[in-house]
């Protein structure tokens, strides 16, 4: 039986095989995740999967999937990264976790359900710019824009946060 940092690396890899059938790209770079933010705009509204949509069968184990990738990620922009698990965690598949370098951590697959449930104001993308932007020193990829334009999908303004 495979360990769970083995399933997080072979989940990683079945996602970018799977995009790539749908002529998506994943190429382990953080603009990439503004396909997962795409994906779960196109298959998802209001944190439930479409009918017929990619997320409408397999949903735990497709995000599960995209949460090792956003993590796998990570682990390669950033040397020093790695894959932090604790065995004895009943959920330690929702709560693996990315040690960065400087002792911060994060957890991915954590970040894409709430990317699910919330929309787009939990934005994959964002989210892993805001991260990793002073490391590597990306440009914003201003075409995210356009794809929450594209989805009809937009953040809810920040004042609007009692609604």
């Amino acid at each position: 039986m495979p360990t769970l940092l083995e399933d997080l690396e072979t989940q990683s890899n079945w996602i970018v095989a799977a995009f790539h059938a749908d002529q998506l790209q994943l190429d382990y770079t953080i603009r990439s995740f503004i396909e997962i933010d795409r994906f779960i705009s196109t298959h998802s509204r209001n944190g439930k999967p479409i009918k017929g949509g990619r997320l409408s069968s397999n949903m735990g184990t497709i995000l599960f999937s995209l949460g090792a990738y956003v993590g796998e990620t990570f682990r390669k922009a950033i040397p020093g990264s790695k894959w932090v698990i604790d065995k004895d965690d009943p959920e330690a598949e929702i709560n693996a976790a990315i040690e960065f370098p400087d002792g911060s951590t994060v957890w991915p697959i954590q970040r894409v359900m709430k990317r699910f449930q919330n929309g787009p104001e939990d934005s994959v993308y964002i989210y892993g710019f805001g991260l990793t932007n002073e490391t590597i020193s990306q440009p914003f990829e201003q075409s995210y824009w356009a794809m929450q334009q594209e989805s009809g999908l937009t953040a809810k303004p920040w004042w609007k946060f009692w609604k």
